[in-house]
């Protein structure tokens, strides 16, 4: 890839030009706008594996295993540090596309980081998330919410449970798992430790029943989710709960999402998740 093109797409990516602007940009480099749109995808596929560079092999162990949810048998994405010895773990839950390999990178990076993570897949009743990501979303929309809460609540109990796990669970989710990760907080007292990413707050009433500490994200561009802040930081208040919210201004919704260009806040994303780890390594100790 030429440097000037890799320059160009790095501006696009970062907000410093728009959309417009970038692809008749890049249609000059790319000799026209077809040709530029049809390179486009690799530029993006690029900037994702830029973002973030996995653990050298060896470092973490990767697999697919199974537990018993309320659904029936729950598939889910396990890696963790490659040495046998017990870690503190962590649940990290998928946006509304299903199990994506966004996710399965993340859950990577938070083995790298000392934990033994796993991604549940919601669509595990209908045989796991399909390749299609429409088809994914579409399957997203029939599931029972009440059946899915109850296999990432067991999700808990797997992990609490599992041969190298310290028994200190925490859980992470991010847009979908963000409102997912306050249900299960709700749901599992025995959670230590929550930390969803701009997702759907829980219904008033019910924040009473966390015994988790959470630590919320949200981005300052996001009016829909950010208007259910107010009545969830009282509710944790008169509720006693251990919790710290922070706010990233000039992000937008799903601004963690590396996979994604156009969402994509790198300061924001890095900010959140060296907060993360931290609240994580401190409460699942």
């Amino acid at each position: 890839m030429e440097p000037s093109v890799t320059e160009l797409y790095d501006q696009y990516r970062k907000g410093m030009i728009d959309r417009r602007k970038f692809v008749k940009k890049l249609a000059l480099y790319a000799g026209g706008t077809t040709a530029a749109l049809s390179l486009l995808p690799l530029l993006e596929q690029n900037g994702a594996k830029a973002a973030y560079s996995p653990p050298q092999a060896g470092e973490i162990f990767t697999g697919v295993v199974k537990y018993p949810g309320k659904t029936g048998d729950v598939i889910a994405f396990l890696a963790r540090p490659a040495e046998q010895i017990k870690y503190p773990a962590v649940i990290v839950i998928h946006e509304n596309r299903g199990l994506q390999p966004h996710i399965r990178d993340v859950t990577k990076r938070m083995a790298a980081e000392g934990f033994l993570a796993v991604a549940p897949d919601a669509l595990s009743p209908f045989g796991g998330t399909p390749e299609n990501e429409d088809e994914a979303r579409t399957k997203m929309r029939e599931l029972d919410m009440d059946s899915t809460t109850g296999d990432f609540i067991a999700a808990v109990k797997y992990l609490e449970t599992h041969p190298l796990s310290n028994g200190k669970v925490g859980c992470t989710g991010f847009c979908w798992g963000g409102g997912m990760t306050n249900q299960v907080a709700v749901g599992a007292p025995e959670l230590d430790a929550a930390v969803p990413y701009y997702g759907a707050t829980p219904a008033p009433e019910d924040v009473p029943k966390i015994k988790a500490s959470v630590m919320a994200h949200y981005a300052g561009n996001d009016t829909r989710i950010n208007a259910g802040i107010p009545a969830f930081e009282e509710a944790l208040k008169k509720a006693g709960v251990d919790y710290q919210v922070f706010i990233y201004e000039g992000a937008s919704h799903a601004f963690n999402n590396d996979s994604n260009p156009d969402r994509y806040h790198e300061e924001a994303a890095k900010l959140a998740w060296k907060r993360t780890i931290g609240f994580f390594k401190e409460k699942l100790k």
